[in-house]
């Protein structure tokens, strides 16, 4: 399933809940443009603003050489290097410096960005005008667990923006065998990968923009089974996207499949298993209130070719299965989504 740049783009703001920073980083896409050089044209833009803004700065504790005295005086490893008589000591000390996390993950990120096989000479070119300007800090090996260490406040926190585009960009980077230069793997043609982003853009979508539903969350339901002795061996029911109002109550499972969705009458398309789980979600919900009783069930999948809208009744339960055209233009796929749920766009 090839879907274009732009909407990409706009399935990964959605999902990082970034729409404001999208707009502050306009980018201009096309539909010729390769993933990996959409990720630097973002980071590029983003960088230059965030230079404009002042890059942040926060106290790093040091322990280093110095001539006399700052801070904490390490009296050990000042005598047991004859620093003393140089009038010369080893303290530990707080720095204000810009050379912290953010900035190291940002610049080790542009780094491995230059070496990128394949990548846009323009765009390179840009880069490594953008590293110069971070000077004085350090270049790290990143890994997973720096993108859980740093912290964001009100003051800096277009990094985060930022740092959701560098942890995508380690995240499908591969150094080559024997070179300096990395390999980026295309995550959209992983069906894990774009299952996780399909299901978090459609929820987001719906918490930012219908008003219809006051409560939008992946919503964990309970077994409704007479013994419950033995329910720590019973899989976990949770939902994709739940949307609850005073009256109403939407179960979505999001799927997201690399091939395209086609419902032929000679050939079943929709998955069993998708339809299994969907039923559970929808009789283990009930209760004595008639807005779960009353609970429509979705099952969304996303294509690039045609639309389709197919309509089940199960009890009181309504079962709808929908698709989602990912090659429509933005405002189009907004406009269906708002459709779905019975929401005017």
């Amino acid at each position: 399933m090839h879907i274009p740049i732009e909407n990409i783009y706009y399935l990964l703001c959605y999902a990082w809940n970034k729409l404001e920073e999208k707009e502050r980083v306009n980018i201009s896409v096309d539909d010729s443009m390769e993933i990996k050089d959409l990720f630097a044209k973002i980071l590029i833009n983003g960088t230059r603003i965030l230079l404009k803004r002042g890059i942040d700065k926060s106290y790093v504790d040091r322990t280093q050489e110095i001539v006399g005295v700052k801070g904490k005086i390490q009296i050990s490893a000042s005598l047991k290097n004859n620093l003393l008589a140089k009038q010369n000591t080893i303290c530990s000390f707080d720095d204000f410096s810009s050379n912290i996390l953010l900035n190291q993950i940002l610049i080790s990120t542009i780094s491995n960005l230059i070496r990128i096989n394949g990548l846009n000479k323009g765009l390179k070119a840009q880069l490594i005008g953008l590293k110069r300007k971070f000077n004085g800090i350090d270049v790290i090996k990143i890994t997973k667990s720096h993108f859980k260490q740093f912290r964001i406040n009100r003051n800096n926190r277009f990094y985060h923006f930022l740092m959701n585009v560098c942890e995508i960009i380690y995240e499908n980077t591969m150094p080559l065998e024997n070179s300096d230069y990395y390999e980026f793997t295309d995550f959209t043609r992983d069906e894990n990968k774009m299952n996780q982003l399909f299901e978090a853009f459609i929820r987001n979508f719906y918490k930012i923009e219908q008003k219809k539903f006051n409560i939008v969350k992946s919503e964990i339901i309970n077994w409704q089974l007479e013994s419950m002795m033995d329910s720590r061996y019973l899989p976990q029911m949770k939902t994709d996207i739940t949307l609850i109002n005073k009256h109403e109550k939407i179960i979505i499972d999001a799927k997201y499949y690399r091939e395209t969705m086609s419902f032929n009458y000679d050939t079943e398309k929709i998955k069993s298993n998708n339809l299994y789980q969907l039923f559970s979600y929808l009789l283990n919900q009930e209760d004595n209130t008639e807005r779960n009783n009353l609970a429509k069930g979705i099952l969304l999948y996303p294509t690039i070719e045609k639309e389709y809208n197919l309509n089940f009744r199960y009890k009181r339960h309504n079962i709808e299965i929908k698709t989602l055209n990912l090659n429509n233009s933005w405002q189009s796929i907004s406009r269906r989504l708002h459709q779905i749920i019975g929401y005017p766009s």
